[in-house]
């Protein structure tokens, strides 16, 4: 029920029919018992700078989810904003400070990284293969970077691309060790495919899944099902896997712990969801 209490989260982007976060957030929110409602705003690239500052001047305003295409504009709309974001070079979660200054964090890679911790995988000290070095990929690698890992190699078709990511790591985290070029994936913790390979049945599959050590966690992004070719065949070499929507149930509790709301699990979330792929 909405009310002249309530409290809104703007899910800004565009197209809109995409989104999937209001049909996870409202469930839980009405769940709980927490008046406050996520509402998709389709905007335009134009109209964005001027939109993002306008919605800031409501009162009523909790923060606001940002997606395609504005990660990477916000960047430079805000008064402030975490290391991740500056590895990332993306920011999807924006809030107002009591003194007015809007400030962003970056929470893509923070679900995936939660996730591959609660299964129990040591990334202090770890040594990890990032493939694609694209929007989830940079926010991947920023919140890997600043879990403690010791080193990290990015790989992209795009070289210029994980080059500058690799700077960016180096820029923000010199302690860690960082190689770009390869994505040979024998004698790594941790090995992530941040790229689309695997949405569409019969896709080449990102590396060569026989160089793979079966003591390597295998993480994946593409959602479209949830066992990809890849994660199969990683699973039938003896690894840990991580599903792609995981990252995005995990991600979640990380948004609400920012907007200042009693955080979850994603089991809970999970359980009270209504998606529909």
């Amino acid at each position: 029920m909405i009310n002249g209490n309530t409290e809104l989260i703007a899910h800004i982007g565009y197209p809109t029919h995409s989104f999937k976060s209001p049909m996870i957030y409202n469930p839980y929110f009405e769940h709980v018992g927490v008046n406050a409602i996520v509402v998709p705003m389709g905007c335009q690239p134009a109209d964005y700078p001027a939109f993002l500052k306008s919605v800031f001047t409501l009162t009523n305003i909790r923060g606001a989810l940002i997606t395609m295409p504005h990660k990477v504009v916000t960047v430079g709309l805000l008064d402030d904003v975490t290391p991740t974001v500056k590895v990332a070079g993306a920011c999807n979660a924006v809030k107002r400070l009591p003194d007015g200054r809007l400030v962003g964090d970056q929470f893509d890679g923070a679900g995936f990284v939660r996730g591959v911790q609660r299964k129990g995988l040591q990334l202090a000290g770890a040594r990890v293969l990032v493939v694609g070095s694209g929007g989830v990929g940079c926010a991947i690698a920023a919140s890997l970077a600043g879990a403690g890992i010791a080193a990290i190699t990015l790989f992209d078709v795009n070289t210029a691309s994980a080059e500058a990511l690799g700077q960016r790591i180096r820029d923000n985290y010199p302690a860690i060790d960082v190689k770009t070029g390869s994505n040979d994936p024998a004698g790594f913790d941790l090995v992530v495919n941040a790229t689309p390979m695997g949405m569409n049945e019969g896709d080449p599959l990102p590396l060569d899944v026989s160089r793979l050590d079966a003591s390597t966690f295998v993480g994946e992004v593409v959602m479209r099902t949830e066992m990809t070719a890849f994660l199969s065949a990683a699973q039938a070499r003896g690894c840990r896997v991580q599903v792609g929507s995981d990252m995005l149930f995990e991600m979640i509790p990380a948004y609400l712990e920012y907007f200042g709301f009693t955080t979850t699990t994603p089991e809970v979330l999970r359980s009270v969801a209504r998606l529909s792929y």
